[in-house]
């Protein structure tokens, strides 16, 4: 982890924080060796100089709010949590896009995680509603969504270009009245 850099949350076994471009070799070198389990779904930057550009936006761009999700036990990055498409106003709502890297995958982290970026964006953002967009075949985050209180509200056909294709997406979605007191 790189030095200074302070949690936003913490839950029993994982931490968030906000990526930093010295978070890329770490970053990439999980993506690499998470490859077969990202794909089709998901393509996260493999190299640096990607990370770089990905992480900028994310660190600059007003609209976008990243996580890292870092085990407390020893602080490395297990996935990612990403609030993209923020709007204020009278909306108070992002989009969620997220992975878990091989090495954490089916530990729960990510569970434990998303109900703490849920509860950082309405809290600390002030936002209303999230929204998760996912592709029905991919079993892992629709699970991750139920899981973690997003109901069902649609389906979207040729909803997002992904990997050369418009793709279909099913539409869920948690708002600030849906969570539990904590």
């Amino acid at each position: 982890m790189p030095e200074n850099v302070g949690f936003l949350a913490e839950g029993p076994r994982v931490a968030l924080r906000h990526f930093t471009l010295d978070d890329g070799p770490e970053f990439t070198a999980r993506a690499r060796e998470s490859r077969s389990l990202h794909r089709p779904w998901l393509f996260p930057p493999a190299d640096v100089d990607a990370y770089a550009v990905y992480a900028g936006r994310l660190i600059e761009d007003p609209t976008k709010a990243g996580f890292l999700v870092c085990e407390r036990d020893g602080g490395g990055i297990a996935g990612f949590i990403n609030i993209n498409n923020i709007v204020h106003g009278g909306f108070l709502c992002g989009a969620l896009g997220y992975g878990a890297f091989a090495h954490a995958a089916g530990r729960g982290l990510m569970t434990e995680a998303l109900d703490l970026v849920v509860r950082y964006a309405f809290g600390e953002l002030g936002l209303h509603r999230l929204e998760i967009n996912v592709q029905p075949a991919n079993a892992g985050s629709v699970a991750l969504a139920r899981a973690c209180g997003f109901r069902l509200e649609g389906f979207s056909p040729a909803f997002i270009h992904i990997d050369g294709a418009w793709r279909d997406h099913e539409r869920w979605a948690i708002t600030a009245e849906m969570t539990k007191p904590r």
